[in-house]
């Protein structure tokens, strides 16, 4: 099995990039398992009667964080090898940095990708202004704390040198991919060629 992690600001276009980039792999007959870490966090924390939508999770306290991280983690992995056959890829929809009150916290600290084991981690990245744009677009979420182009200029910075210390703790190749307006189908081409080199 192959496990890529993929990471990108909220606003990036990465659901687009994975989606197409899914669809790419499956044509060339990998059998593809995209799951979103924060889907696994959601229900997780639900489940334990912490919160009750998404945009609560970046406001627990940190050590309800790492522990709900670990073991999301462990989950997705198992759930992962269980999957059969020799060309099946995970591919991990998450995000390597967190803007919290306290602070930016990883989304990928040592405890995660020791129990993910990835292969590849990939960054989606975009233009600040192009990223402020998508969000403001994006009425389905509250990110008005996070759509401020100088803010998100600091924050393309930070997901670099999470996801860079991400891979050295890992062993996982780190990669950077551009994703332009429109250019959405060259960025998961380029994702996709990654992933069936590694």
């Amino acid at each position: 099995m192959k496990l890529v992690v993929v990471v990108g600001l909220p606003g990036v276009g990465k659901s687009t990039v994975l989606s197409i980039a899914r669809n790419k792999l499956v044509e060339r007959g990998y059998n593809v398992k995209l799951v979103n870490f924060g889907d696994y966090m959601l229900s997780y924390l639900k489940d334990t009667g912490m919160i009750r939508t998404r945009d609560e999770i970046r406001k627990l306290p940190l050590a309800i964080q790492l522990e709900t991280q670990r073991a999301v983690a462990r989950k997705i992995r198992e759930n992962l090898e269980g999957e059969k056959g020799d060309r099946v890829v995970g591919i991990v929809d998450t995000h390597a940095v967190v803007k919290t009150p306290t602070g930016f916290w990883p989304g990928l600290p040592m405890n995660v990708v020791l129990e993910l084991r990835p292969n590849l981690i990939a960054v989606i990245e975009a233009k600040p202004e192009e990223i402020v744009a998508r969000q403001q677009r994006d009425t389905s979420r509250y990110r008005a704390d996070l759509s401020h182009v100088e803010l998100v200029k600091e924050m393309l910075l930070i997901n670099r040198y999470f996801s860079i210390a991400s891979s050295v703790i890992s062993g996982a190749a780190v990669m950077f991919v551009s994703n332009p307006e429109g250019l959405s189908e060259r960025a998961a081409e380029e994702l996709v060629a990654a992933i069936e080199a590694i």
